[in-house]
């Protein structure tokens, strides 16, 4: 006898349905089917397979060993069916966002505020990528992004959250001797440099009137996030970007080599695509983003 795939698995669980209840009716009752109907359906399941599932009583069933057999192979392959089919269905209804960061700003700024972020908009999944230490254009597999710029780039939405500003920064063992040296303090240590950004300490000097300082030695790295850990190792004075000294100087790790600040003219803008500004999860994350992180009297542009 052939019957068609989808014809048996609707029998093997109704089949199931009878074995767990040992009753025509009670199953036919959970399927809304007549108790005929059910009974006529393990018949067929009974005749493909060639064996008897279910002892028919006068007033109720039992499963045969075969019955067993197969209720015990059936139930756990419906059981995974049916949590896969609630996870795809769940996954369907949710929302995804694919969200480009700069490190420093996802390991800073964005990550101590991710809870608030679940909290706000709990059927939001986000994917974050964040390999570029210093992006300045959109990427083509972003919905939104977060971008290091001058001024709002052209053909985007965006909305300009805050400056990036440099703080002068040491460990507390350095912080001790800089307090009896001053700015002899970098005779005798090594100058933490970010080679994206090697004329900040120049930078520094001039925007203070002082001249520039002569180390006993540079370290540069690649990253900001790089050079606020070799200064919290207490390799040397560093310029690190306020928005990860203030945690740190918060912390203890860190202490203000200089009161003075840098500004760089950089600032982090959040953009997406025009096409994109009317989806609700980038309404969304636009919304909570621009009350997390936005500075006051800041606008956006298009």
């Amino acid at each position: 006898m052939r019957i068609a795939p989808s014809s048996v698995l609707r029998q093997l669980r109704v089949f199931c349905l009878c074995a767990r209840t040992l009753s025509f009716k009670a199953a036919a009752s959970q399927l809304h089917l007549t108790p005929s109907a059910v009974s006529h359906q393990v018949r067929e399941l009974e005749d493909y397979l060639g064996a008897r599932l279910f002892e028919r009583r006068a007033r109720s069933l039992e499963l045969t060993p075969e019955g067993r057999e197969l209720l015990e192979a059936s139930e756990p392959a419906f059981a995974a069916l049916e949590d896969a089919l609630r996870g795809v269905s769940r996954r369907g209804r949710r929302k995804v966002l694919r969200i480009t960061l700069p490190p420093l700003f996802e390991s800073e700024a964005f990550m101590p505020r991710l809870s608030r972020l679940f909290e706000a908009q709990p059927d939001i999944d986000i994917q974050v990528s964040s390999q570029d230490p210093r992006p300045t254009e959109h990427a083509a597999a972003a919905d939104v992004s977060v971008l290091v710029l001058e001024a709002p780039p052209p053909g985007l939405v965006s909305h300009e959250l805050f400056e990036l500003k440099l703080v002068a920064v040491c460990s507390p063992a350095i912080a001790e001797r800089a307090q009896r040296l001053g700015r002899n303090l970098f005779k005798e240590s090594a100058l933490i440099v970010n080679r994206l950004r090697r004329d900040a300490w120049e930078r520094w000097a001039e925007d203070n009137a002082l001249s520039p300082p002569e180390p006993r030695m540079v370290i540069e790295f690649e990253s900001h996030l790089a050079v606020v850990r070799a200064a919290e190792q207490g390799l040397g004075v560093a310029l690190v970007p306020d928005i990860a000294g203030a945690s740190r100087i918060e912390r203890g790790t860190l202490q203000r080599f200089s009161r003075d600040t840098l500004s760089l003219g950089d600032r982090y803008f959040l953009v997406y695509r025009p096409e994109d500004a009317d989806r609700p999860e980038i309404r969304a994350f636009r919304d909570w983003a621009l009350e997390e992180f936005r500075a006051p009297q800041r606008g956006a542009s298009a």
